[in-house]
């Protein structure tokens, strides 16, 4: 789809820079003002779909030891193979759907607005203009440290709570850096 808005780009060196007139892979085009620079764009760390899915997993782990159990003794007239498999089916739908959570949620810094998108079905996309952010933060619970992930949260005025959070990122120090940075240059 082709358009006459000029969008640029500013990308790591490892990646190549897309041509003119594009949208960035995780920015659908209609959220980038005309001559907006992006600044920063990133996913969760891969790590978000197992982890996400945790206490699910564990729910399923539990419940298939209670069936095996079951089955041993004789109060389940089911094969173990068939528990077994169950559970695996289970965790699989789970995983994939987190996975599908992880391929929806971008993250995007530009020289004007921090964008969150995210959603499967229901697609929820925050933006705040640089100049409203009053607060961030990094933060780092437990099964984040164990895997160099973090989690940036923004404020902007009048609200007491946080308005949204860049969750499971990583390198969140080098992104709260640069967050920040843009935050006190594009003001």
């Amino acid at each position: 789809m082709s358009s006459d808005r000029e969008y640029r780009y500013y990308l790591p060196e490892a990646e190549a820079e897309p041509q003119a007139g594009s949208a960035a892979p995780l920015v659908p085009e209609q959220l980038l003002q005309p001559g907006e620079l992006i600044l920063l764009q990133l996913r969760p760390g891969l790590w978000y779909v197992l982890l996400g899915s945790l206490r699910e997993l564990g729910m399923i782990g539990l419940v298939m030891v209670l069936a095996l159990l079951l089955e041993s003794s004789g109060w389940l007239n089911v094969g173990t193979r068939d528990i077994v498999l169950t559970a695996f089916l289970f965790a699989a739908v789970r995983m994939s759907w987190q996975f599908f959570e992880w391929l929806s949620c971008a993250y995007v810094l530009t020289d004007r607005r921090v964008i969150r998108l995210k959603g499967v079905i229901h697609v929820q996309v925050f933006e705040a203009q640089l100049k409203q952010i009053q607060h961030t933060e990094a933060t780092f619970s437990l099964r984040e440290r164990l895997f160099a992930l973090g989690t940036i949260s923004f404020s902007t005025a009048g609200t007491s709570v946080p308005d949204a959070y860049w969750v499971m990122i990583p390198e969140p120090l080098e992104v709260h850096q640069k967050v920040v940075q843009a935050i006190n240059r594009y003001r």
